[in-house]
């Protein structure tokens, strides 16, 4: 590490949050708002694939900058970016298949190889995939990259078993499910590598999210439970602002006994 990352890391603390059980229930909505509200703005409010891109890359842009320049986690700005980077991320997929026409089993095999690359060039560079140092904005860049790959490769993923399977948006999200449930008992009864595990966890959960996310906006005809994008998405959206709001309360007070001793 160099004179000036040394600095840097005297300068920042760690700019993701702890993995709990908080952390996967707010990814998880957070998942399925990428995927309601892509649908919301692109078809309901006719904006189309194009338009909605560019404003919700605009918005992204505009979340990360305070991400960037915040010197730790600060847990509005940090859900704000993956909330907006979820619906990105859908979007880059979309477009792919929906617009330009590229199968499925193309967008899947690409994001995949496109997060596994962003993997290697990252262990090349820091020597460790660990969320637990993210201190320098080089590691912050790779985070984010990551997390970009991971919810384009999990959309297309997703919608390649359930609508290019023909498996339905219930099945499907058993399907992710139980993947994510293995992933769990690989890394608690099977000691799987804790680092390793999490990735495979957080890839995995973006397709379970987007299935859980259709089930509950689709139709009725179409396989779904008819409640809506709209109110799919209010009620996520509202779930994860409490729950955001209760982290940074616990952050305030944790940050109050550290000054107090």
């Amino acid at each position: 590490m160099n004179t000036l990352e040394s600095n840097e890391t005297l300068k920042m603390l760690n700019k993701v949050p702890e993995v709990s059980l908080v952390f996967w229930i707010i990814k998880i909505m957070a998942t399925t708002i990428g995927e309601t509200a892509a649908d919301f703005l692109n078809v309901n409010l006719h904006m189309g694939l194009t338009g909605t891109s560019v404003v919700m890359g605009v918005l992204l842009a505009g979340a990360l900058l305070l991400q960037f320049r915040a010197r730790k986690y600060v847990p509005w700005i940090y859900w704000l970016s993956v909330v907006l980077i979820s619906v990105f991320g859908t979007l880059v997929s979309d477009n792919l298949v929906d617009n330009l026409g590229v199968a499925l089993e193309t967008t899947t095999t690409l994001f995949g190889v496109a997060l596994a690359a962003t993997f290697v060039a990252w262990y090349a560079s820091e020597r460790t995939l660990s969320i637990h140092t993210i201190h320098t904005t080089r590691r912050e860049m790779f985070y984010w990259t990551t997390i970009l790959f991971t919810f384009a490769l999990g959309t297309s993923a997703g919608d390649l078993v359930s609508e290019g399977l023909k498996l339905g948006y219930a099945l499907s999200a058993m399907v992710f499910g139980g993947l994510i449930i293995l992933v769990t008992l690989a890394y608690s009864r099977f000691k799987l590598n804790a680092v390793g595990a999490f990735w495979m966890a957080y890839v995995l959960t973006r397709p379970f999210g987007a299935s859980c996310g259709d089930l509950l906006s689709q139709g009725v005809s179409d396989g779904g439970l008819g409640l809506g994008t709209v109110g799919t998405s209010a009620l996520f959206l509202v779930t994860i602002l409490g729950l955001v709001s209760y982290l940074t309360l616990v952050q305030r007070k944790v940050a109050i006994s550290v000054e107090t001793n």
